[in-house]
């Protein structure tokens, strides 16, 4: 008998009544990186440094090229079944950013939008000076793209109105403010979701989010 309750002290003390549930359960397999400095005056000494600023002009140089262009073409088309509709469009925007994405993620993160970069500015993923170095390309970029466009279609560029969105009709600009700011939230979250420290394998993921 003594035996027998020994072992059942020993197993009642190997197996406690209360065991972690959830993520407490789970041992932490990752690590946070640190927060970035503000201010990291190095970087400007760096190759990385510009040629991430190269990659994040090109990104948004092609973006706007082909999305601008598809724009265009469903815009002063007569005929808008003949043209690739709507979800064309969408498929152009969704299709060039999971390649750009794909190709720029290791150089530069692949940001292709100074909304990104602000956002991960705030949660201190970057310094403020690679922050403002990428936003000041991304917009050069986006510059260029455009202006290429304008260079070897001028007339339809006009036509067309450059491929720009307007607030369609019943809605109020303020509706469509909002309908940005909901979008530009949705693309962050999504963005800080796929590229979380906690995913595993979460390189796998960073295109499909900029796809979403």
């Amino acid at each position: 008998m003594e035996g027998k309750e020994e072992d059942v002290r020993l197993g009642a003390n190997k197996f406690p009544e209360r065991q972690p549930l959830g993520t407490s359960a789970q041992s932490k397999d990752y690590m946070d990186p640190p927060p970035a400095p503000l201010f990291e005056a190095g970087e400007l000494r760096s190759w990385s440094f510009w040629r991430a600023g190269i990659a994040e002009f090109m990104a948004t140089f092609l973006f706007l090229y082909i999305t601008v262009l598809t724009v265009m073409g469903y815009a002063r088309a007569p005929n808008k079944c003949a043209t690739v509709g709507i979800q064309g469009i969408a498929w152009a925007f969704g299709g060039m950013i999971f390649a750009l994405v794909y190709c720029t993620a290791g150089i530069s993160g692949g940001h292709i939008n100074p909304a990104v970069t602000f956002g991960l500015l705030l949660a201190r993923k970057l310094s403020l000076t690679r922050a403002i170095f990428y936003m000041i390309m991304q917009c050069l970029g986006a510059i260029c793209g455009a202006g290429v466009v304008k260079g070897f279609q001028k007339t339809p560029y006009q036509v067309a109105g450059g491929g720009a969105n307007v607030v369609a009709h019943g809605y109020t600009k303020g509706d469509g403010l909002g309908a940005e700011i909901v979008g530009t939230f949705v693309l962050v979250y999504t963005v800080f979701s796929a590229t979380d420290a906690k995913r595993s394998a979460r390189d796998s993921h960073v295109p499909c989010s900029w796809f979403t």
